[in-house]
Parts: C-alpha cells; structure tokens; sequence
C-alpha cells in the first residue's frame, strides 16, 4: 500500500489523545506489521483553544465534524465524543458517506446498535468497536470471531473499574461506601459526577453489547435488571465474607429456556473460591463458556486512556483490511437462535437478605412464614451479635426463587412489625 491511509480523529480527549499518541509512537510498528502506513488527516474537538496533554499539528484540528466526513483523503473515522446524540449523528452521516467507522461508545451502541448496524449493512460499511468493552481486553474479537463456533450458555463480567476498585478497598480496609467512593475520586479513579460507574449503567450498557453480540438481537435497555453498589455496606461485605462470598457488581448472561436470553447487572455474591473473586482494584475480568471451547477467562485494565486506546488501534488495524477487501460482515450478525429477554420477575436466582429485626423472640417464624407463603425456602441463617440497643442484624440466604416473588415477599418482610429498616436484598450467582 503506497498511499497512508487517512484518519479522522472525533475527539479528543483522553482516549482519543491516547490513540493519537500511540499511533504516532507505533505507526512503523504497525507499517510493518500490516504492510499499511496510516496518517491522522483531520481532528474534531470543541474548543481549539483548550490547552492538551498531547499535541498535534494545529492545521489538522477543526470544530466541525462534518470536515472528516466530507474529506476524500480519509477512508476512516475513529467516534471518541462521548455522549449519545451527537455522535449518533456523525456515525450515521459518516457510514453513509462510506466511511468505516471505528467507536468506543458504549452508551451509543447500548441504544442505538439495532440502528447503526442496520445501516451499516445497507450501506454495506463495516463498523468496529472493540474499545468499547472492557478497555483493552479484545473480547468484542473473542465473542464474534474466536468463539464464532460456539453456542454461549453464559457471560459473567465485571465491566467497570471503578466500582470494582471501591468494593475492593471496602473489602480489604473495613470502610463503608461513602468514603472508599471518596479515595477512588480523589486518585483519579471515579468521576466527580460518578453516577454512570456506581449505579451500574456503565457496566450494563456493556452487557447489552455483549449479549447482543453473543445472542444475535439487539437488547432493549428498558428490559435488563440494574442496580448499583451505593446501597452495599461495609456489614454485607462481611456477613457475605463469613458465608464464603465476595461481592462484585457482576453482569450476568445466561442462555434461557425456549429463546429466551437472562441479563442483569447488579452487586452479586460470588462464591471465594471462583476466579472472578479474586478480581480487585480497576481491573475487569469475563468469563466466557462455551459449548465447545468450555470455560475461558479474559482478564485485563478495563479503562484508562493506553488499554482502551490499545483496542481503538487493533481496530485501526482491522479497518486497514477492510480498506482493500470488502468484508461481508459488518460488525454485527443477526440470527433466529434466540429472540427475546426473560422478564426480570421470572428470573430464577438464589438471594442473600440482611435484616435490623427486634431483638425479641418469633422472629425468625415470622419471617420464614412471610418467605413460605411466596413458596421460597431459606439456606441458612446467621445472626451475628450486635452492638445497637434492641436491634439485631439477620442474615438469610435463600433458595432459587423467582426474582419477582423474592421482591414481593421482600416488601412484605419489610412491613413486618419486627423488621426496623428497609431489608438488604442481593443476587447469588453459583454460576452452575
């Protein structure tokens, strides 16, 4: 290839800094490898006059998008915006224009995939988004094209650093939320807005990419279980601790009955001795098994401006391929093997219950005839001593049950004249 190939660089911030970067550093590393030399034509940012870490020639840099896009020199463009609308627009404008596109959105692709691979396909674009899972960990690959021969029973991941670096610091040192929330801030680690990381929506919007991908139809958002970790305390750590346990906000995915696939994102119990226990501070980690490969593990830095730019590059490569023969898949495939979500409430999972119940004798009964009523039955039961006047703490793991039914007889529990505060309700994943 005697001409480089030209690059439009959308944004510019860490990570899109970091590709540039890097590309520059490794440019003839990859020339080498690949037989293809590249050149960044174009940069799109918001503000010119904002001072960066990296620099590049000022000629390049421009406010409008539309500049990549209408430029003949460049084959590809590389999303690095952040947000959703906007880059929507660009991605959709670009792909009909031709170009291959290369994204690190998430969140993007979480809402809009359906609409930007149907488009993709029209027009007959490829478009690649390794970065947007799990930083430098190649799994978007690995479920597409390693795996392509096998039928995917499960997906367990921990998709986001910052919480799992905040549940590690609350497991090692003893402190509650609030503050191990407050040292991952004040190290770089989590946002000053952090909700996206601790609410779980970051995590979730690289599930639904995952199932997607794994299951052949586009997830509906609206349909997935999420909570966060805010509500996790320093005590559930070590009840679940005592019990053999470790707690992780894990994205579960699970083939179903019929075409039905499971998905939810939420603080699980994870059983010590399984691998993704042991999973701490900001690295991510996804099981994967298979019905041929088996049980695989992908461990990996799950963000930070040289993974996540590591992944945008091995899709740069991947593109330069495209870029002289035409690819009959165009990132993503659809297929009939499965079709739907199971309803969360129909989700069958087994549950930790912490309770503050009165220090009073019947307790116990009145709880487990609230639990039997609903048809769930109790594992085992451990009530630790406590240290607060009139109020014990009660901890219950539960049987599988529906997660509807456990939710229900959760509220019932609740209105029990024995129970103080609102009932600590958690997945268990055994992954049997």
């Amino acid at each position: 290839m005697t001409q480089p190939i030209g690059i439009g660089l959308a944004g510019f911030g860490t990570v899109g800094a970091g590709v540039y970067k890097n590309l520059t550093a490794n440019g003839d590393l990859l020339t080498q490898r690949l037989g293809a030399r590249f050149a960044v034509r174009r940069i799109a940012v918001r503000d010119l006059k904002k001072r960066r870490e990296v620099s590049a020639p000022a000629e390049i840099f421009t406010t409008n998008t539309d500049d990549l896009i209408s430029d003949p020199d460049i084959r590809i463009v590389i999303e690095l915006m952040g947000g959703i609308e906007t880059p929507l627009a660009f991605v959709k404008k670009a792909i009909a224009a031709g170009k291959i596109v290369i994204t690190g959105n998430k969140a993007l692709l979480a809402e809009h995939g359906q609409e930007i691979f149907r488009l993709a396909r029209e027009k007959r674009v490829p478009v690649f988004y390794e970065a947007a899972v799990a930083g430098g960990i190649p799994i978007i690959k690995i479920v597409r094209e390693s795996f392509v021969g096998n039928r995917f029973e499960s997906i367990h991941g921990i998709l986001n650093g910052t919480s799992n670096y905040i549940l590690s610091r609350m497991t090692d040192t003893g402190m509650d939320f609030a503050p191990a929330l407050a040292e991952a801030q004040q190290l770089g680690y989590a946002e000053a807005d952090p909700a996206l990381d601790i609410n779980g929506w970051d995590a979730a919007h690289k599930a639904i990419i995952l199932a997607s991908l794994a299951y052949g139809f586009w997830l509906d958002p609206a349909e997935i279980f999420v909570a966060g970790i805010e509500s996790v305390t320093a005590a559930d750590i070590r009840f679940a601790s005592e019990l053999g346990y470790s707690i992780k906000l894990l994205a579960t995915i699970k083939a179903g009955g019929g075409n039905a696939i499971e998905v939810r994102v939420c603080p699980t119990l994870i059983p010590k001795q399984h691998v993704l226990a042991s999973v701490h501070g900001v690295f991510n980690a996804i099981a994967v098994r298979g019905d041929v490969v088996g049980e695989t593990l992908f461990y990996g830095r799950g963000a930070g401006q040289d993974p996540t730019s590591s992944s945008v590059l091995g899709d740069l490569a991947e593109a330069a391929c495209a870029v002289e023969s035409p690819r009959f898949c165009y990132g993503f495939t659809s297929h009939d093997l499965y079709g739907k979500c199971q309803p969360t409430a129909e989700a069958v999972s087994k549950y930790y219950l912490r309770l503050s119940v009165k220090d009073q004798p019947g307790v116990l009964a009145q709880i487990a005839g609230a639990l039997g009523d609903s048809g769930i039955g109790i594992l085992s039961v451990i009530q630790p001593e406590s240290l607060v006047e009139d109020s014990v703490p009660l901890v219950l793991m539960i049987h599988d049950a529906p997660f509807g039914a456990m939710q229900k007889a959760s509220e019932k529990i609740a209105g029990l004249g024995c129970v103080k505060d609102t009932p600590a309700l958690l997945h268990v994943e055994t992954f049997s």
